[in-house]
């Protein structure tokens, strides 16, 4: 079951909020709880199975953390549960990766084979093994303590609304809010405002740029010239932007609806002037938990230069292989680990002196370049398509296949993407709430059309994706396979 689906918005949703809202204080989080692992279930039962097991792990050592805190024995415990977790998702996760490169060297000796293994990916298995990774190692840090009551720490791991596909919610800002949060006709209705805002730039951009992008992508890099391939990847830089950026969207906002405050993921990373800026800006959760659980642990920058060196590329590696078994994905991380590298070696001081569109322009050719490795099914074809870009003579067929894009709907989305990728409606959105908010006569009755019309947008918004999730369109979250 995904968000953005016709029976997770009017039969599962409904249902959810219609039954924590009945129940008793005392019972929410149970209630909450058993949602959570029908949503989850719906995937699968045997991957419940292995979160169920996961949680309970994790219950454990938790407690175990916690009991010899004050001995070594604390830090043992913590190693075991780190440990446990990482050899669960590298097994899930990368044993097929593995055996497919030891087969491949085997290959070139003429040696005999090992089994190829065929194991499924459980979905949101990064997104929750890093949840456990966080509480075990924040219990570890003092910054909390382990959870005695085991269905809310199941709820913290497994809530709907962030497993399968982030954001990364660390357990030291969320278990207060386990105990005790605040409910409130406001707070509920900026959740249902913040989940229809995702909910459009899931259904109504990225869909459609997505049906441009994997159509061009699917083609032989060598049919599609320059022309096109830049279209595929302009498309596909705005695709995984707004699909990703529109699930956190739903996922802060269904915390919202049922109490919960969760830290932003994205704060448009494509305004950046660097990549060290971009990384500051895009997947937050997930860059701020390699920082603070990798790179920091390693030394941070406190160790020699050449230390901080290696601990960044260290810190991309794993950022590139968290994001999927493939050596495009490893790639991926190191291509934007060098650019880091070359910022903090000399760039940075060249890009703080620039003229600020320039420097925006050089970290989206970066970001883009390397969107190229992101999307490819392998490290061959990525290097193909980079090659297309970069072959300026077009044929008639490709102009052609160019223009058979360039529709009404695909233009007013492509601009629509620009504008709001570059913060430009919510500059508009927080200029406008400025002028408004005066408290002048004719400023209030702006007000209550203004807030009239935006009812008006986000109703149009839900009634418009769900035509298209009917019509049973394109509609696949990239992240989901993370």
């Amino acid at each position: 079951m995904i968000f953005s689906s016709a029976l997770f918005l009017y039969l599962f949703l409904p249902l959810t909020l219609l039954g924590y809202y009945l129940s008793p204080k005392v019972v929410k989080n149970y209630f909450l709880l058993l949602a959570s692992l029908v949503f989850f279930a719906w995937g699968g039962v045997s991957y419940t199975i292995i979160l169920i097991g996961s949680i309970i792990l994790n219950y454990v050592f938790g407690l175990l953390i916690q009991k010899n805190i004050d001995s070594r024995k604390g830090y043992y415990w913590l190693v075991a549960g780190v440990t446990v977790n990482l050899l669960l998702l590298g097994v899930f996760k990368y044993a097929n990766f593995v055996t497919q490169n030891i087969n491949i060297f085997l290959g070139s000796f003429s040696h005999a084979k090992v089994p190829e293994t065929s194991i499924l990916l459980p979905i949101g298995i990064s997104f929750y093994t890093f949840h456990s990774l966080s509480y075990l190692v924040d219990i570890y840090r003092r910054k909390t303590t382990a959870q005695r009551n085991i269905f809310d720490l199941s709820l913290y791991i497994s809530m709907f609304s962030q497993l399968v596909a982030g954001p990364i919610i660390r357990y030291s800002d969320v278990w207060q809010q386990l105990k005790d949060r605040q409910h409130s006709v406001t707070k509920f209705s900026e959740g249902v405002e913040r989940f229809l805002i995702g909910l459009g730039k899931k259904v109504l951009l990225a869909n459609t740029l997505g049906v441009v992008a994997d159509t061009l992508f699917k083609m032989n890099p060598s049919e599609l010239g320059a022309l096109n391939a830049w279209l595929g990847i302009i498309c596909y830089t705005f695709q995984i932007y707004c699909d990703f950026a529109g699930y956190s969207d739903m996922a802060i906002g269904l915390g919202k609806m049922f109490g919960f405050d969760f830290l932003e993921n994205f704060n448009f990373p494509y305004i950046a002037k660097s990549v060290k800026e971009f990384w500051r800006r895009w997947h937050i959760s997930l860059s701020s938990f390699f920082r603070d659980y990798v790179y920091i642990p390693l030394g941070g920058n406190r160790v020699g230069v050449t230390r901080q060196y290696v601990n960044l590329i260290a810190v991309f590696f794993l950022t590139g292989i968290w994001h999927g078994a493939g050596w495009n994905f490893i790639v991926w991380g190191l291509f934007h680990g060098f650019f880091l590298l070359a910022e903090r070696i000399f760039l940075e001081k060249v890009l703080e002196r620039s003229w600020k569109p320039l420097a925006n322009l050089y970290t989206l050719l970066v970001v883009m370049f390397a969107w190229v490795l992101f999307r490819v099914d392998d490290l061959s074809q990525g290097l193909h398509y980079w090659r297309a870009m970069f072959v300026f003579k077009t044929t008639p067929e490709q102009v052609s296949l160019f223009y058979s894009f360039m529709n009404k709907e695909f233009i007013t989305v492509m601009i629509i993407s620009i504008l709001g990728s570059f913060g430009a409606f919510s500059k508009l959105a927080s200029f406008t709430d400025k002028i408004l908010s005066s408290g002048k006569p004719v400023h209030l009755v702006l007000s209550y059309s203004y807030h009239v019309c935006s009812v008006v947008g986000y109703a149009i918004i839900l009634i418009l994706s769900s035509m298209y999730l009917i019509a049973g369109s394109y509609n696949p979250f990239i992240y989901y396979r993370f």
